[in-house]
């Protein structure tokens, strides 16, 4: 706390300096990221930006002193505080005019630390590589990787998303791991999750997130009428995430629709009213065998939702709901999708549902650099899960968890391409069936407060 009020000292007497009016934004992230002006766009604009930060986790070890994931800063969950360059993105997009105005293109890569980089110590990954023809009036077609039309949290332009951490619904369900390719044990029921000093042992998947990003083709547009702008995409993909091939015969179908009311601006920081729902459905293959082969099995994994999002300054207002089947992710020390991988142990993620929801609320002070966020989200996760019949943990409870967290931001805005964010992350989590300190909750117990703070520049 005494480095939270540091950062806010800083901050203002850096707003006594001057004012610059604030960015907002509630904008058409399908038409934003995947075409450019017609017959105005460079060939070639380079951009990018830049995330530094530093965060400190106040959670309690287990009784037997060991850190679960939760309790550790990522992608390396060695330390409960660090610096780190989050993200670092440099990319370029243009178009062929005067060549052809109707083709264009977008190429992004990341060079930070962090789940796409991090498995495989990856010094860069290329995260965003289409290209998208306009010929067809309604029917853009857009080919290549690109992020996946879905949730207007993590749809929208990362550079400009308000906090720090995204909630755990999306975090934990929508970035997606994609399964290893060969069996993995999780924890089972007699092996707790590793302490501090070897927590190597916490990141057990070979691939990088996917970070909402597939490989495929996708069809969209937008409509004017009148002050309203209606957007639809229809997308098929790999289903396996950043820059792979496919590694069967499913893919995955993305569907997506938006509408908004605009009141003013454009582009980015358009202040609007935006009502939205999405689905996503496909397949994953996954070997949670464990007989010494290869045999994985199919899996179905789908994902949809709704929401709104309402931006006229000083307001902002955005909430959303949504819902998972199959593939729930447990962590990233359980590349199996289970809790407990035995048979009858319960916590079973690959058959598994979850549901989460958020409410978010800005402000921006009036002529000022100073804007004020708090976000309140909920995430149930394994909502349907038995009762375990087998192992110590028979007949105790489900594993459901429910994770509550709330969020309170400040941003101080030093002009529109570069600002200090300052979050105050408050958590519970619990498995709901079992009491304190037994079963799950031997590990849950103590998931506390954290502090981060990062400044974003973009170029």
């Amino acid at each position: 706390m005494k480095k939270f009020k540091q950062t806010l000292l800083v901050g203002a007497c850096s707003a006594m300096l001057g004012g610059v009016s604030l960015p907002a934004q509630s904008a058409n992230w399908l038409m934003l990221q995947g075409t450019e002006p017609s017959d105005a766009a460079p060939r070639a604009k380079f951009w990018g930006f830049i995330q530094a930060g530093y965060k400190e986790d106040n959670s309690d070890p287990s009784v037997a002193g060991e850190y679960i994931p939760p309790k550790l800063v990522g992608p390396d969950l060695t330390s409960q505080s660090g610096f780190n360059i989050t993200r670092a993105r440099i990319g370029a997009r243009g178009q062929g005019f005067p060549l052809d105005g109707n083709v264009n293109y977008f190429f992004l890569a990341e060079f930070g630390n962090n789940a796409i980089t991090y498995p495989g110590d990856s010094f860069a990954k290329i995260t965003d590589a289409s290209i998208t023809l306009n010929h067809i009036p309604g029917a853009r077609v857009r080919l290549g990787l690109f992020k996946t039309p879905g949730s207007e949290e993590i749809y929208q332009g990362i550079a400009l998303f308000d906090y720090i951490e995204f909630t755990n619904y999306t975090n934990q369900q929508l970035l997606e791991r994609i399964p290893n390719a060969d069996y993995v044990n999780g924890f089972s029921g007699d092996v707790a999750p590793q302490p501090i000093d070897t927590a190597g042992a916490l990141n057990a998947f070979d691939s990088s997130v996917a970070a909402a990003r597939d490989t495929g083709v996708q069809v969209f547009d937008t409509f004017k009428v009148g002050d309203w702008e209606h957007s639809y995409a229809v997308m098929y993909g790999n289903g396996n995430g950043l820059n792979q091939g496919d590694n069967d015969d499913n893919k995955d179908t993305y569907l997506y629709w938006s509408s908004e009311k605009i009141f003013a601006g454009k582009g980015p920081r358009v202040q609007s009213l935006k009502v939205f729902a999405w689905s996503q459905d496909g397949k994953r293959l996954l070997d949670n065998t464990n007989n010494g082969v290869y045999d994985p099995q199919e899996y179905d994994r789908k994902r949809s939702g709704i929401g709104f999002k309402y931006l006229r300054k000083p307001w902002r207002f955005s909430g959303e709901y949504s819902k998972a089947e199959g593939m729930i992710w447990l962590g990233p020390h359980t590349p199996s999708f289970d809790m407990y991988p035995a048979p009858g142990d319960g916590g079973h993620g690959e058959n598994g549902k979850a549901s989460g929801y958020y409410f978010d609320v800005g402000y921006y002070v009036p002529h000022t650099n100073w804007e004020l966020d708090a976000r309140y989200d909920v995430y149930k996760r394994l909502e349907d899960d038995q009762v375990a019949t087998a192992g110590p943990l028979a007949g105790l409870g489900s594993f459901e968890t429910e994770w509550t967290t709330l969020t309170l931001g400040v941003q101080y805005h030093f002009n529109l391409k570069t600002r200090l964010t300052v979050n105050h992350i408050m958590r519970d989590v619990e498995a709901v069936d079992f009491a304190s300190g037994v079963g799950p909750n031997a590990q849950l117990d103590g998931i506390g407060d954290r502090t981060a703070i990062q400044v974003t520049h973009i170029f």
